[in-house]
């Protein structure tokens, strides 16, 4: 059971963590530009001892779900030693989300480092559509992978796709996306275009509410389905003749933030409480002896008097993230 609460009752057995900034994506709602190195922050991004001491914490502060995240969290040479130094430490479920750069390449290797779960970011199945929002002709290599994976009997796949008006947000696009999960094991969800520091812009220009990927699902008689205690933030729904299930992420939503279940671990470090919240706190100077362990657990759990009941995102105030490379996503 976890014992991280906040004043509002709520528990996190589930952490996001991030282990890079760098992403080899541009896509236009967080990296339009590419990535780009952060020369007000000159911190290294954690090494493995730094996070086999985060694992070890939250193994014992009752954590059983670490996302990995990035940036692209593949882009770390030693990817596959964080998964087993997590796995070690007792955390039971290790998920990665990635933007499936060289799946096909890589699947094996996932399935046999103990992977419980990955998250693959497709913002469209029409390779045209997909290489103008990310900047590279890579649909298919990522839909070899997934298939790969499927073969190896690979169970928890989920395919996100940020809601993108005029791009990807028709009819048509949702029936594709039918068609896709009628034949392959994949939960596809709809993340609704959020507002960071750096993109009002973009967001002013593409941004439409997930409302209208809610109504089609409704029309189509998709079933509402209950969410786990570790599960994410994603509205779920079944259809018996369909493999996979469709969901809606949607953050603007009334309540979105009574079902928070995470905090989050930035790839230099700090302990932010959530996405889009305005405090962030260093944890990395306990991060260096086997001997902080407690003090770190005890600094962790005093921090969670902190967290607020809701993210402000209605009110544009979008707190720390300047792009969603820099938290996690």
């Amino acid at each position: 059971m976890s014992l991280l609460q906040d004043n509002f009752g709520r528990k996190f057995p589930y952490i996001r963590m991030s282990i890079t900034d760098v992403c080899n994506f541009k896509c236009g709602y967080c990296l339009a530009n590419g990535y780009q190195v952060d020369k007000s922050d000159n911190r290294k991004f954690l090494h493995l001892d730094e996070i086999r001491r985060l694992a070890i914490v939250f193994s014992k502060l009752g954590v059983s779900k670490i996302r990995i995240t990035g940036g692209e969290p593949t882009v770390r040479k030693d990817f596959f030693e964080i998964i087993k130094i997590l796995k070690d430490a007792g955390i039971k479920k290790v998920t990665i989300t990635t933007n499936g750069y060289h799946l096909d390449k890589k699947a094996q290797m996932l399935v046999d480092s103990g992977l419980n779960g990955i998250n693959i970011s497709i913002d469209s199945l029409d390779r045209k559509t997909f290489k103008s929002i990310t900047g590279h002709d890579r649909l298919p290599e990522i839909l070899k992978g997934i298939q790969i994976l499927q073969d190896l009997n690979f169970e928890n796949i989920k395919v996100n796709a940020v809601l993108l008006n005029n791009i990807n947000a028709s009819e048509k696009d949702f029936n594709s996306w039918g068609e896709f999960i009628k034949i392959n094991k994949v939960d596809f969800r709809f993340i609704e275009l959020m507002q960071t520091g750096d993109n009002l812009d973009y967001f002013r220009k593409y941004h439409i509410s997930s409302k209208i990927f809610k109504e089609y699902l409704n029309k189509n008689n998709w079933i509402y389905q209950t969410l786990g205690k570790d599960a994410g933030p994603s509205i779920n729904y079944i259809n018996p003749d369909y493999k996979g299930k469709f969901g809606i992420i949607a953050p603007y939503s009334k309540d979105f933030c009574k079902s928070c279940n995470r905090l989050r671990i930035t790839s230099r470090g700090d302990l932010r409480l959530c996405l889009f919240g305005n405090t962030g706190i260093s944890i990395r100077h306990l991060l260096q002896k086997d001997d902080q362990i407690a003090e770190l657990q005890d600094l962790i759990l005093g921090q969670m008097k902190f967290k607020k009941e809701s993210h402000y995102l209605e009110l544009g105030e979008t707190g720390l993230t300047k792009n969603l490379s820099k938290t996690g996503g």
